[in-house]
């Protein structure tokens, strides 16, 4: 079945998004090129101790994040596999997976309502320690927010993975009264040994390229990453020559991960929704039980916590008073709109990849794959390897001769955040797509039906729901995004998270916690409808 050609409008539309988002990373670089031209010996100078130093403990902050999150979370998901029945353990997992949806200033406010100086917790602390309880800045409060973020994650992927054994294996391993230990041995450890490079290959990225975690608790430059250095290189120091070799070394680092990924097979988009149907495996003992429970409740424990002190902290703040600021409603009227202009971007752009590499794919029969279908393909994928920083940074750098940077600060925010959510949001509408074509396409070439007409009339129907859930989540991830704004914010352009760090600054800790409850509402409102929206397509 051939029914496309080569002047498909699809494969227009796939042809400009690939432009636009050519042109977005492409000028980044562009920019990183001609400061690095303007000024080598400045670029050169860049490599010190200091820079060193950075590099050393983005590295090492990453290694023990993936550790101490990927480790317990292989425990974690193996209990919950024992114990596929009990009451609780669909709210549990829904819980887990909540952090996808909680920005991460957020998350790092609660964090800091728990664990902080003047957190929950304090006290306790204080009394273990015999002395003042200091808080939780640097590495550990960093390790403390990675972990929280990421053994969720973590435990969900491992989870999938294990469900995956045959059902066949496991009545075999009840049929010879196997027990606990052999059956990790010989069935669950395989498994979970083939998904763990994966897994942990996906932590290590993710913590590589954390900035908001690491801006609000990393605690000065003892505790300060690549994506941090550029940050403030720009807006503080205004050091171009050191941001720009800051940013090649980020971007150099972040390819090599990502390839490492590939390799891997790892995941690099992660997925909020991983069923795991409930089976009934060996019976456990009474002592793996209590054991297990253990494990459950600790994990269960230290993911609920930091939701909790956030919702008491914010219930605690002034919330009236919040509201009738004038700061507040105009930040939360930015976010709106920012967020809505990028999420319809982001599937406007997704959709054109995604109808063009069908497109193109059925026009090639069973040849090999042309270049423009490859692109198509990976597109979107592959602004995950340049993290929203570093294209910030370079769009600055830019930029910053030509015009006032932080006026196109909506531009940026816009663009920037429609693409990065384009991988979940090409995950949420492709299947969608690539079925309705599988039934239609033949009739709509034989009757003549394309471009927009085919698009509202015969693939509508079938992607209203993919489309509602890619537009929820990129407005969730887009309104709880701190990475573009916190370089190109001011004071006429602000969003939630920009006013929100912006109080934690000035010490005003109520406010944050009051604005940090509006925006986690906000953005667990939206994932739980892209959640349903998803579940209702599935069904």
């Amino acid at each position: 079945m051939q029914p496309a050609t080569r002047s498909d409008s699809r494969v227009t539309a796939g042809v400009i998004a690939l432009a636009a988002i050519a042109l977005l990373i492409g000028g980044a670089f562009a920019g990183l090129g001609v400061e690095g031209a303007r000024d080598l010996s400045g670029a050169a100078s860049a490599f010190d101790p200091y820079l060193l130093r950075v590099v050393r403990f983005t590295l090492w902050q990453a290694v023990l994040s993936t550790l101490l999150s990927v480790v317990p979370a292989l425990f974690v998901a193996r209990a919950l596999s024992r114990h596929p029945r009990f009451f609780g353990r669909g709210f549990i997992l829904q819980l887990f997976a909540v952090p996808l949806a909680l920005p991460a200033i957020v998350a790092a406010l609660g964090i800091l309502a728990l664990y902080g100086r003047a957190g929950y917790f304090s006290g306790i602390l204080s009394q273990i320690g015999g002395q003042s309880w200091p808080g939780i800045y640097g590495l550990s409060g960093i390790l403390v927010a990675h972990i929280f973020f990421n053994l969720p994650l973590s435990v969900r992927l491992f989870l999938e993975a294990l469900g995956t054994v045959p059902a066949d294996q496991w009545r075999l391993a009840s049929q010879l009264g196997m027990g606990a230990a052999p059956a990790f041995r010989l069935i669950e450890w395989p498994v979970l040994r083939a998904a763990l490079p994966g897994v942990a290959g996906l932590v290590f990225m993710l913590c590589i390229t954390s900035f908001t975690i690491v801006l609000t608790l990393g605690g000065g430059p003892a505790a300060t990453t690549l994506e941090v250095a550029i940050y403030q290189a720009l807006r503080f120091d205004f050091d171009p020559a050191r941001a720009v070799t800051l940013t090649l070394l980020q971007i150099a680092l972040t390819f090599v991960v990502a390839l490492a990924l590939t390799r891997l097979g790892a995941n690099t988009v992660g997925d909020a929704n991983l069923p795991v149907a409930p089976r009934r495996h060996l019976s456990a003992g009474t002592a793996e039980t209590v054991l297990n429970a253990l494990v459950i409740v600790a994990a269960l424990l230290f993911v609920a916590g930091p939701m909790a002190a956030t919702v008491f902290a914010g219930l605690g703040a002034d919330l009236g008073r919040l509201a009738g600021e004038s700061a507040v409603r105009q930040a939360t009227l930015t976010s709106a709109v920012l967020a809505l202009l990028s999420a319809l971007l982001s599937v406007v752009l997704s959709l054109s990849l995604i109808m063009a590499r069908r497109a193109l794919a059925l026009n090639r029969g069973i040849g090999a794959r042309t270049l423009l279908e490859h692109a198509t393909d990976t597109g979107a994928g592959f602004v995950l390897v340049v993290p929203p920083i570093v294209i910030g940074a370079g769009w600055f750098l830019l930029l910053r001769t030509v015009t006032d940077v932080l006026a196109i600060a909506p531009v940026m925010v816009v663009a920037v955040n429609a693409v990065m959510a384009m991988p979940f949001a090409v995950r949420a509408v492709r299947p969608a797509y690539d079925a309705a074509s599988e039934r239609h396409e033949r009739l709509c070439a034989q009757l003549g039906i394309s471009g927009w007409n085919r698009l509202q009339l015969v693939d509508w129907p079938s992607l209203r729901r993919p489309l509602a859930t890619a537009f929820a989540f990129a407005m969730a991830l887009s309104l709880g995004d701190l990475g573009v704004i916190a370089l190109f914010g001011s004071d006429s352009v602000q969003t939630l998270p920009y006013l929100l760090l912006a109080r934690m600054g000035s010490y005003r800790t109520a406010d944050a916690a009051g604005l940090a409850l509006l925006l986690g509402f906000v953005c667990l409102a939206l994932v739980l409808v892209a959640d349903w929206l998803g579940r209702g397509e599935k069904s």
